[in-house]
């Protein structure tokens, strides 16, 4: 497979999609059912606006960690990114719609970009798929991992 085959040729285009006021119950049970580990979150205008995972869900079930304090002295010192992730796990951990747990710095592509494109920016990012957008920023099929490498598979045995 080229590295210059359009995102369009590798990508999923019936796609699991989620709404932002959507009960997170509700978002699981459909992610089960579809047997996926995320999906795209779209608003009213089709745009997407974050991404549900299932690591967005299990924290809702995990225990919280406490922040991490030093004692020095007397003095009970909280180290701020610590507090900053609790605080953060807290609000998820209480969500109650889609919206209110999903992770929201999405990074997409477009189905013109190559697939090398959506590989790297898989890579620089560390997520395993991409919502596919077009110009107006409109859901057109999502990108993942396993697309470019079942396409790669299939290039090499042809």
């Amino acid at each position: 497979m080229p590295r210059e085959t359009p995102v369009r040729d590798v990508m999923t285009t019936d796609v699991v999609v989620f709404s932002e006021h959507e009960p997170v119950a509700d978002a699981a049970r459909r992610m089960v059912e579809a047997e996926i580990d995320a999906g795209p979150v779209l608003d009213e205008r089709g745009q997407v606006v974050g991404m549900l995972s299932s690591t967005d869900l299990i924290v809702r079930e995990s225990h919280l960690h406490l922040p991490t304090v030093i004692s020095i002295l007397g003095a009970t010192i909280e180290l701020p990114s610590q507090k900053r992730h609790f605080d953060e796990d807290v609000e998820k951990a209480l969500g109650s719609t889609v919206g209110q747990v999903m992770g929201e710095d999405v990074r997409t592509c477009g189905p013109d970009d190559t697939v090398e494109t959506a590989a790297t920016l898989m890579h620089e990012h560390n997520v395993s798929r991409l919502p596919v957008v077009d110009a107006d920023g409109h859901l057109v099929g999502i990108v993942a991992r396993g697309d470019i490498l079942r396409a790669i598979v299939q290039s090499a045995s042809q």
